[in-house]
């Protein structure tokens, strides 16, 4: 209907997003007012309370009324040393969860786009790696995030599509982008592993190609997506305190020595090399190849004005 000549324009469809307190999942909410997309979707967001992605039976019950045509699945088990203590509860969430999203999809003809890990890898390649590569996962996160790829791909071949993502920050939720600034700012010296190699992703990024990915369902199968760039975790703790710098997040500079990965013991064991190929991803969503600098810069910039507003 229309008053005095002014439309009302009505969402005709609904895009659910599962994870909503997790960092990708605070993102895509943040940036969503402003997607041109939200003009056509509603957004229905879920955290872990709303919807227990574990249970088919919670899956029905919160979906079935909704008449969704899309979810982002950004729920995870993402503790990855953790889940090596506790496995039952990763392949919960990571494998049975991602299975009973894309049951629920194939019954109700809805699109299931879903966030994986660049841990699925073993790590031994020395060259980016593609979608089509084998996975070897070396821990139970990388194992339980591969089998929840498996599931989906089999039970949802055409109307899904998996995202491969590395390295995941923001100014949201706990990262490491965060934890090097308050270590920065609380102690000296640091030391970080210089034979890891991977590629930060910025979840501001990840988000735009997973909405993205809403409006374009032509596609289906494993994408990758990060911020391009092949540097270690020592590297990235250094960009971290030079823009923390500029920023005026830090006061003063932290010496930062780089070790090997044996003098940095975890349960889990990480991809000594893990960078991901994007190639396909920016040709066939048509993507701006975003760097992993300028997206830290923004992160950043936005923590730095937080900070302020706090102050």
């Amino acid at each position: 209907m229309s008053r005095q000549g002014t439309s009302v324009q009505v969402k005709s469809k609904t895009l659910a997003l599962t994870g909503a307190k997790g960092q990708l999942g605070k993102t895509i909410q943040d940036c969503w007012a402003s997607n041109p997309l939200s003009d056509e979707y509603v957004l229905q967001c879920f955290d872990r309370s709303q919807l227990d992605i574990t249970s088919p039976a919670s899956v029905s019950e919160t979906l079935n009324s909704k008449d969704i045509d899309c979810i982002i699945n950004a729920a995870a088990y993402t503790a990855v040393d953790k889940a090596e203590s506790d496995p039952d509860s990763a392949q919960a969430v990571n494998q049975l969860g991602a299975e009973n999203l894309a049951r629920w999809c194939g019954d109700h003809n809805a699109y299931l786009i879903h966030v994986s890990t660049d841990f699925v890898f073993s790590g031994s390649k020395a060259e980016p790696y593609l979608p089509k590569d084998a996975c070897d996962p070396q821990g139970v996160y990388g194992k339980t995030k591969q089998a929840g790829e498996v599931s989906i791909l089999k039970l949802l071949p055409q109307r899904s599509i998996v995202v491969r993502a590395s390295w995941l920050y923001s100014e949201y939720g706990r990262n490491f982008v965060k934890r090097m600034l308050r270590l920065m700012a609380e102690k000296e010296p640091l030391a970080v592993v210089n034979d890891q190699i991977g590629s930060p992703t910025s979840t501001h990024s990840l988000a735009n190609f997973l909405i993205t990915a809403v409006a374009d369902k032509n596609h289906s199968g494993i994408f990758h997506w990060s911020d391009g760039g092949e540097i270690s975790w020592y590297d990235f703790a250094v960009a971290i305190q030079e823009e923390g710098l500029k920023a005026g997040l830090l006061g003063r500079q932290t010496p930062i020595a780089p070790i090997p990965t044996a003098e940095y013991s975890t349960p889990a064991k990480r991809p000594a090399y893990s960078v991901l190929d994007r190639s396909q991803s920016i040709l066939d969503y048509d993507l701006r190849a975003s760097s992993w600098r300028e997206e830290l810069v923004a992160v950043i910039n936005r923590l730095s004005s937080e900070s302020k507003n706090v102050n």
